[in-house]
Order: C-alpha cells, then structure tokens, then sequence
C-alpha cells in the first residue's frame, strides 16, 4: 500500500527551528524522515510526499532518504501551497494506487497505531481516521486541535477545529479510498475553500467516515516550539524501533 504525506505548508511558529517544518529535526531526525520510517513499519511499500514550501530543499532531502531507506519516495509539487491541505490531498492522490494511507508531516506515532488503521478497509467507509478519546490529552494543543463528533457505531457527524460539542480529537493519520479527493473536489465546487476537513465533513454527512480509536497509543502533532521540546523528550522513548532503525543506515 502507499502512504500519501502532506508536507507542502510554511510551518510559521516553527520558522526560528527550521527553514522548513518537514525537515525540522526531533531528536536529530527530521519530521519528514520520521514520519517515512513509521509508514514502512506499518507496512507501506512506496511514499508519495507533496511537497511546497522549501520544496527544491525538501525534494533533494527525500531522494537521499529514498536510499538510505530503500523505499519508492515519489515526491508530487504543490504549485501554490499556501492553498487549503485537501489541495495537498488532492495533488497526492493522483499519484497513489487504490486505497492509502494519509499522514501529516509534523505528526508522530506509535506504529502500532498506523498498523492498525490499515486494517480498517471496510466497503461502508470512503475513509478512516485514527481518533484520540482523550480530549484532555496534555499533548495536544486544543487551540490547533481538529475536534471530532461521532454517532453511536463511531461514524464522525462532524468534524473541524470550532464545532462543540466533541468526543474525540483527530490524530492526522487516515486510512482514505479514491473517494476522499473526489469529496474534497465536491466540496470545492459547492463553495468550501478546499481544507482536508471539507472533505471529511462531505463523506460524515453521506455516513461514509468512519474511526478507529488508538486507546492509549502514543503521538503528537509537533507545531510549535513547546511541542518540539516535548517531542524532543518524549520520542526517542516512544518511538524506539524508528530511531534504532535510522541509526542502522
């Protein structure tokens, strides 16, 4: 299977760590590399990244990563990356075979949680995020947070960083279908500026969303210099297997 990484974007409260977030290093590792080395753990045999910002920077780094690793890393140009992340989605997509696995550059996780979530293929879900419970999760900052609302059987009703009520927090990993870019393309054509979100909230309303809760499994969302320090800290211990392979190259 493919993994599709969003990594087109500036990263401005990171800007005084790293000229460009994806290669802003955790514990001496860019975010980038970590999050390649998690998605093959998990299973993943070729890497489609889309890239934007510092994208020459970016793109030479992944083709070195490409060796060191020894996986197919497909790098996909955002012409304007300021735009919304499902334009990201979108671009990425067209290079990905079949089903996918959808991750956020800045993102970290356990790779239990990855693994699990490509076992979640089921023919009634056009997509499955990888949902947190713990809304009360010291790591997540909850005023960058996309916050989910779920029915009874965890389909989302309704997803996005305002809504309110919430029962859980969106962990940026999904395991998508072809469907996601086309609701994400739908959502364009009705008005919405293009977010990932737009493109959940479209499949949500048609019953199409469905989540897989990650329980007590670890991961963090570093976007700002408190959660690098605490990344810093914490993922060498949490992401043990992923750092012991990079030092094996």
């Amino acid at each position: 299977m493919d993994a599709l990484i969003i990594a087109a974007g500036y990263g401005s409260r990171l800007a005084d760590l790293s000229p460009s977030k994806p290669l802003t290093p955790v514990a001496g590792v860019p975010l980038i590399e970590i999050g390649v080395r998690q998605a093959m753990e998990a299973g993943v045999t070729r890497v489609v990244v889309v890239t934007g910002h510092k994208a020459d920077m970016v793109e030479a780094f992944l083709a070195d990563l490409s060796q060191r690793a020894g996986i197919e890393i497909v790098p996909v140009r955002l012409s304007d990356w300021s735009t919304p992340n499902g334009h990201s989605v979108m671009a990425g997509a067209t290079r990905c075979e079949g089903n996918y696995l959808l991750m956020m550059a800045d993102h970290m996780f356990e790779a239990d949680i990855l693994a699990r979530l490509l076992l979640e293929d089921r023919p009634e879900r056009g997509v499955t995020l990888a949902i947190d419970r713990r809304t009360d999760n010291p790591l997540v900052d909850p005023d960058d947070a996309t916050w989910v609302k779920m029915d009874d059987e965890g389909r989302i009703t309704a997803i996005g960083k305002t809504i309110a009520p919430y029962d859980a927090v969106d962990c940026g990993a999904f395991l998508a279908t072809p469907e996601l870019a086309v609701a994400i393309r739908e959502a364009i054509a009705e008005g919405k500026p293009g977010s990932l979100s737009d493109g959940m909230q479209r499949l949500a309303d048609a019953g199409r969303a469905g989540t897989m809760d990650i329980e007590d499994a670890w991961w963090m969302d570093v976007d700002d210099p408190r959660a690098h320090a605490l990344a810093e800290e914490l993922a060498p211990w949490h992401l043990a297997r992923t750092f012991a392979a990079i030092g094996q190259d």
